[in-house]
């Protein structure tokens, strides 16, 4: 059975675009492939969380994987920070990863232009760690949103190159997967770029029906087509993108012909989508509630992932200090 491993931040709640990008296919892939699935808190330090947050991020993120559907029997769900074997095969890929390739990666580049005060060495050695989380199960297939397809082939070229340096096939080459489906990337509601959680344009999976059309009534369009079958401009193609994944198709039609007809009223096309991510979300919102509220359930699942990731993992770092040429006296 092929291995699939895969993990999301735990800086804030699961948004839509973490359920569509990456928790809809761990679902599916679940009942079919040995899945590693993990809450990447050492990929959070990079945002310089307050000590307090950090731990009830991670429970939380916990609590919604669990709501969204995942299954700690038919897969491996654990905390990052439990595996010191990730650190330590951090350190190891560190030792053949170089600046200029590191330096050229899109993900550190907008980064570094968001944020150029806190331009740390985790964001640089960001594909460093997230390739150590992946080989480390010997992975064969990612489920990555289109936004981390570069990082995963910096996993890939990692992933070569120890085996090429050490002249071995140690580590398979992990593929990117989506079950054949295009990867997706759900666009945010500020009008660019993709929905997240620090750029603050999100839609979260546990946020009320009040706060969601709030969110959704301000989100930013164009002042409307002048003219028959005008391109759709990128603010409000993002909001077509995001009601094609939670609304039916006809009303999606409809308000796509309503466009090309000049004659579309962004107030209804935003009330509609608004009811649509409700209806779509609040299942999972009462869900979350419940599993947040039961400690001794959320122990229980961390503990049994803990002991089958750190089997799999303590595995992989002593043959790869064989490989390399560790031995001990």
């Amino acid at each position: 059975m092929e291995t699939v491993v895969s993990g999301i931040r735990p800086t804030g709640n699961l948004h839509l675009g973490n359920y569509f990008g990456a928790v809809k296919n761990f679902l599916k892939m679940q009942n079919d492939f040995n899945c590693y699935f993990f809450i990447a808190d050492y990929h959070s330090l990079t945002t310089h969380p307050a000590p307090e947050d950090l731990h009830g991020n991670v429970r939380q993120v916990l609590a919604e994987y669990l709501a969204a559907g995942l299954d700690p029997e038919k897969a491996t769900i654990y905390i990052q920070s439990d595996l010191p074997e990730v650190a330590e095969l951090t350190l190891l890929l560190n030792m053949n990863a170089y600046l200029g390739e590191l330096e050229r990666t899109t993900s550190f580049k907008e980064k570094a232009r968001k944020q150029p005060e806190n331009v740390n060495a985790g964001l640089l050695t960001y594909p460093v760690l997230m390739a150590a989380d992946i080989i480390i199960h010997h992975a064969n297939k990612v489920p990555v949103g289109k936004d981390q397809e570069q990082n995963l082939e910096m996993t890939r070229k990692f992933a070569n190159r120890f085996n090429r340096i050490y002249d071995t096939e140690y580590f398979p080459i992990p593929q990117p997967f989506n079950f054949g489906e295009a990867l997706v990337k759900i666009p945010g509601l500020d009008g660019t770029g993709k929905m997240g959680k620090s750029e603050g344009n999100g839609i979260y999976l546990i946020d009320d029906p009040k706060v969601i059309r709030k969110k959704v009534m301000k989100a930013v369009t164009d002042s409307g087509p002048t003219e028959p079958n005008t391109p759709v401009t990128e603010p409000i193609n993002n909001l077509f993108t995001l009601m094609s994944v939670v609304s039916k198709p006809e009303t999606l039609e409809f308000f796509k012909e309503e466009y090309s007809k000049c004659s579309i009223r962004y107030g209804d096309l935003k009330k509609q989508l608004a009811e649509d991510i409700i209806i779509f979300t609040e299942p999972m919102r009462e869900k979350i509630k419940a599993i947040a509220a039961d400690d001794a359930y959320l122990r229980k699942v961390a503990e049994i992932g803990r002991e089958k990731a750190h089997a799999s993992a303590s595995k992989t770092l002593k043959e790869v200090r064989e490989l390399i040429g560790f031995r001990s006296f």
